[in-house]
């Protein structure tokens, strides 16, 4: 754990709660600052348009309600994020291209090298 990565606050838009919490944990042990777990995409909003993060993890498909959105509203303030999602890209929608995209399941240090490579020490 660094200094660094804990000014570094990362919000989590995940609608499975057990995997959002092993992803809370994940990410907190590894230094990060956690900005918000969402698991719906009115909450995911609520944190980014607060700009209470400097990047995310989003998983594309909240309950069958797409998180496109939140990419979008992510991808216009120049805030990072990483796709985490049972699809392929193939699948995603158009407001996840810019992003990192990782499939589920996703091993946690292939997960933690690429929220490192979003999110540079500051």
């Amino acid at each position: 754990m660094t200094a660094d990565n804990q000014r570094r606050r990362v919000l989590i838009v995940e609608d499975e709660p057990m995997l959002a919490y092993a992803l809370q944990e994940l990410i907190a042990d590894a230094g990060f600052s956690i900005a918000g777990v969402a698991g719906k995409l009115e909450a995911a909003l609520a944190i980014v348009e607060s700009g209470g993060c400097d990047g995310a993890i989003l998983d594309a498909n909240l309950k069958g309600v797409s998180a496109a959105p939140a990419a979008s509203a992510l991808a216009a303030r120049g805030i990072p994020f990483i796709v985490l999602s049972g699809y392929s890209r193939d699948q995603q929608q158009d407001a996840f291209a810019g992003a990192l995209h990782l499939q589920k399941p996703c091993r946690p240090e292939r997960l933690l090298a690429a929220l490192r490579g979003i999110l540079p020490a500051a």
